[in-house]
């Protein structure tokens, strides 16, 4: 590992990677590369990825997600590249694997309809959501005067600025249409349908682990408000599917790359 890249940190890493990467697959592969990034922070020096924390990450994330394979794919290159460039001693890659759940029954609500047809959120994700629309929508304002004034320059061949422009609007659209889908579909998980010792969606519930003495704290959540830099964690993700409707108190085991991982379920907030 040379003096120049030895301090390299995570969000310079993942600059370099993609510059790598023929621009088609540059801008399919930002955004899981950035998410990767943002949930260990930019300034993470490479020197500190841990194993451990590449497996919780890949944990964080739901099979049930569309692209899921796809997604792991591309941590999976930016790790290799890592490796490759000699920037981590181990090969991280090697442990973002692609989940075969087994395949489950599709719960349905009482109107018969499908709950992929309904997206559960609680009060808070749906105010978090709401937030996220209206800051977009704000900011599409501002990247229509960005390429307005960027298009005066008639060099298109050339114009960088246009170009990010579009690319940022681009993906400005694109985010406001998922959000209006979701918001528009939404059911808010009501105080009812919530337990203070039994896990259900919209629970906080702190987790010991019966073999390092670590605690962790999660709030289970639907798919489509995972956070995992907040401590959100899907009910489709491993944790989630083992935890919900078990009871405070009870232990249980969590299939990860690293082997079997034993909790147990020390609190259960509301």
């Amino acid at each position: 590992m040379s003096g120049e890249t030895r301090n390299l940190n995570l969000g310079e890493a993942a600059n370099h990677f993609l510059l790598t990467l023929p621009v088609g697959e540059r801008d399919s592969s930002r955004q899981e590369v950035y998410k990767f990034v943002r949930w260990f922070g930019a300034e993470h020096a490479l020197v500190g990825l841990t194993t451990a924390g590449v497996v919780h990450y890949a944990e964080s994330l739901s099979s049930s997600d569309a692209g899921y394979a796809k997604k792991l794919e591309q941590i999976r290159a930016f790790l290799t590249y890592v490796k490759k460039e000699g920037w981590s001693r181990i090969n991280l890659a090697s442990h973002l694997k692609v989940r075969k759940d087994k395949p489950r029954r599709e719960p349905r609500l009482q109107s018969g309809r499908s709950l992929a047809e309904t997206v559960l959120l609680t009060q808070q994700g749906y105010d978090d959501l709401e937030a996220e629309l209206t800051a977009l929508k704000d900011k599409r304002l501002g990247l229509i005067d960005e390429i307005r004034r960027a298009a005066a320059d008639k060099d298109f061949r050339e114009n960088v600025p246009l170009h990010a422009a579009r690319e940022a609007r681009g993906r400005l659209e694109g985010r406001v249409l998922e959000l209006e889908k979701m918001l528009k579909s939404a059911a808010i998980i009501g105080e009812n349908e919530k337990t203070i010792l039994r896990v259900s969606v919209g629970n906080s519930v702190i987790l010991h682990n019966l073999d390092s003495g670590e605690e962790r704290r999660y709030t289970l959540v639907s798919p489509r408000e995972v956070d995992p830099a907040r401590g959100k964690i899907s009910s489709a993700s491993p944790i989630g599917q083992v935890i919900i409707n078990r009871e405070q108190g009870e232990v249980v085991e969590v299939v990860a790359p690293v082997g079997k991982l034993r909790y147990q379920i020390k609190r259960v907030e509301r």
